[in-house]
């Protein structure tokens, strides 16, 4: 190893790494610090810079979550198949972006003053805004996953899916204040800050599933410039929600948006095909 990289390289590599890995521990419940990382340091500013590998964290869990949906097909129908690739999902997060999403729906719902909004986000009940909110959000994904496996292009759009989601949720991070109490609140640690080196990493690694994937150029350039236009409009329109309601964004309300858009994006996808003929 010493002899293709210097100590400094070894060192950037490292580091990198441990980011990677920090990014990977703080999203899955995958046995880092037992497999990939024995020694993990933390520290605020190592959380920080970790954010630029969350769209790669998604595209890690969206790989397995393929796997375990190709083992599963080769046992049961389709629908099975799909429900348990969903369980899995879950299982590997914690259901951490869907516990976000109806924490935020019941503190958006329910409370009328940006202050009290933000106390109904850190009660860990879930209420009857979550409750519906998350019910509903998981049988569209239900439903739209099937459809996508009857076109024969689940495996690829879940890859995609899962890595753009997660670029689209941090990437609030770059220009949207951080707003929770820290004393408080259940999210922490969080990235709450993002330069402009990270935003781009960020980004870049979530185009890696349209590349590695054999999609005829003339359908997916088409395809993905129409979700790139989309997911553009809905950031803008979701921080200026999130600038009206709490002035800023919570952890729970990147656990939202990263949910919110993974259904876009499923949404896109299936009306494309029905449209414009399968990929």
């Amino acid at each position: 190893m010493h002899f293709f990289f210097t100590k400094r390289q070894l060192v950037l590599v490292r580091y990198q790494w441990q980011l990677f890995c920090l990014a990977l521990m703080f999203f899955t419940q995958l046995p880092v610090t037992k497999i990939l990382a024995k020694k993990l340091p933390y520290s605020e500013k190592r959380m920080n810079e970790a954010n630029r590998y969350f769209s790669l964290v998604g595209m890690v869990i969206g790989l397995l979550v393929v796997f375990s949906y190709y083992l599963f097909s080769q046992l049961f129908s389709l629908e099975i198949a799909v429900i348990l690739a969903m369980i899995i999902s879950v299982f590997i997060t914690g259901a951490f972006h869907e516990d976000g999403l109806a924490d935020m729906a019941d503190g958006m719902g329910g409370g009328y003053t940006k202050e009290k909004r933000l106390t109904i986000m850190k009660d860990s009940r879930i209420g009857t805004y979550g409750t519906v909110t998350l019910v509903l959000s998981l049988l569209l994904k239900f439903q739209l996953l099937i459809e996508l496996a009857q076109h024969a292009i689940l495996m690829t759009s879940l890859v995609f899916a899962y890595a753009m989601s997660r670029a689209f949720s941090a990437s609030l991070i770059f220009d949207t204040p951080y707003v929770a109490d820290e004393a408080q609140s259940k999210s922490k640690p969080l990235a709450s800050k993002q330069s402009l080196g990270d935003l781009s990493l960020l980004i870049a690694i979530a185009f890696i599933p349209v590349v590695i994937f054999p999609w005829d150029f003339a359908h997916y350039f088409s395809l993905i410039l129409l979700i790139i236009g989309l997911l553009t409009v809905m950031r803008f329109a979701f921080k200026h929600w999130l600038m009206s309601r709490i002035s800023g964004f919570t952890g729970d309300c990147l656990g939202a948006a990263q949910q919110l858009s993974e259904l876009v994006i499923y949404l896109v996808i299936v009306n494309y095909i029905s449209t414009a003929g399968a990929l």
